[in-house]
């Protein structure tokens, strides 16, 4: 009768993942113990961090990414921060200009149930008009109110002067038009450099 025995080497690696894996929980779990006991506060005898929010905003990292700050008045309608988005939740509605050049963004709209903040939108934007803000709280009850408009916003709190909440963000939904012409806007264009000429106009045939 025949006998298989383990070999000795197999039984060394499965004792060696056990040691292994002890020695990193308990590394993770000293991380953690100095990180609680650092939150001490004797004051308050707790060990935690104490936020008056939502009466006061709690403080946030300088590089904290948080909802976007979008500026409608100098985005050109590229696509290019929904072409570089992973997980497309970028939205982007325009229509060509009769007379002008360039687009008219009609719809900006991102949708947070997908984003993952990881701001590659940010990165590669030519005309700067998209930025991380450090608004975080957007709470509301339904998944349509993650759905923000952001050409349907007031200028303003778009751009983050003002907090972005779920009041305004149900208000812009019914509203049909951007609340800005954009770049392309009257007024807005670029005038030509100075020294530089224009093409004089063709002249007539018959004269």
């Amino acid at each position: 009768m025949s006998t298989t025995t383990r070999p000795i080497g197999g039984f060394y690696q499965w004792c060696r993942n056990i040691v292994l894996g002890v020695k990193t929980v308990a590394e993770a779990m000293a991380v953690t113990m100095r990180t609680w006991i650092s939150t001490y506060d004797p004051k308050r005898r707790a060990f935690t961090h104490h936020y008056e929010y939502p009466e006061l905003p709690a403080v946030v990292a300088p590089r904290f990414r948080g909802f976007h700050r979008y500026d409608l008045t100098t985005c050109i309608g590229c696509l290019r921060c929904a072409k570089d988005c992973p997980v497309d939740c970028i939205y982007i509605e325009r229509e060509k200009v009769p007379g002008r050049k360039g687009f008219r963004v009609t719809s900006f709209i991102i949708d947070y149930t997908k984003c993952m903040f990881c701001a590659y939108c940010t990165e590669n934007c030519p005309s700067d008009c998209i930025f991380m803000g450090s608004t975080y709280d957007l709470s509301c009850y339904s998944r349509d109110g993650c759905m923000v408009d952001f050409a349907k916003l007031p200028l303003e709190i778009a751009w983050g002067q003002t907090t972005l909440n779920p009041t305004v963000v149900a208000l812009s939904k019914s509203i049909a038009e951007p609340v800005d012409e954009g770049p392309n806007a009257p007024g807005r264009q670029k005038e030509p450099a100075a020294g530089k000429k224009t093409a004089s106009p063709k002249k007539n045939a018959d004269s």
